[in-house]
């Protein structure tokens, strides 16, 4: 699958992602491909993990979002609502996972970075503001665990965010280099 890690302190937030692409058994390294895993829109930095879909599509659609924005929870909650109708109607999303479910999916996991903070959105469109970093894919526990490590020592959320990734990369068999990271300078 992936690792994506985002990490926010000493003034600088950063978006991290491996860049192996997998199909099954099936690896497709970066030399063969060149998605990134992360793009971005306005100052926000995304990145997606899951089906490979997601990526192309998404960020496809983000442009049929009318000013889309990431400002806060709330703002990117709101954004997020209005992507999901247009993901269905213009790109085929098929939002069923189990029967129970309490809403229809969206299917994606992603990460953002923004100079006002650090975001997750998962499948049913809840999002989470973190105060210190966070990550997703195959390769998440060993990116929280790597950063979690370096907390204490760590200069920003460069050396953060790198780590993580880093870790996913040596030890998930769905992750690896070279690392792509994007950075933005925190509000204050």
């Amino acid at each position: 699958m992936t690792t994506i890690a985002v990490a926010k302190k000493g003034g600088r937030i950063a978006l991290a992602a491996d860049r192996l692409t997998t199909f099954g058994d099936t690896r497709l390294a970066a030399h063969y491909e060149a998605n990134a895993k992360i793009f971005r829109v306005r100052d926000t930095w995304i990145g997606i993990a899951g089906s490979s879909a997601h990526h192309q599509v998404i960020e496809h659609a983000f442009r049929k979002v009318q000013n889309p924005q990431f400002d806060g929870k709330a703002q990117i909650f709101d954004t997020m609502v209005r992507l999901h109708p247009l993901l269905k109607e213009h790109f085929f999303l098929n939002p069923k996972e189990e029967e129970d479910d309490p809403y229809e999916s969206s299917q994606y996991v992603m990460l953002m970075a923004n100079p006002g903070g650090i975001y997750g959105v998962y499948s049913y469109r809840e999002v989470f503001a973190f105060e210190r970093f966070w990550a997703i894919g195959s390769g998440r526990a060993f990116a929280l665990g790597a950063m979690h490590a370096s907390w204490s020592r760590a200069r920003s959320g460069v050396d953060l965010a790198r780590a993580g990734v880093a870790a996913g990369c040596e030890f998930d068999k769905s992750s690896a280099g070279p690392i792509v990271l994007h950075s933005v300078k925190a509000h204050k």
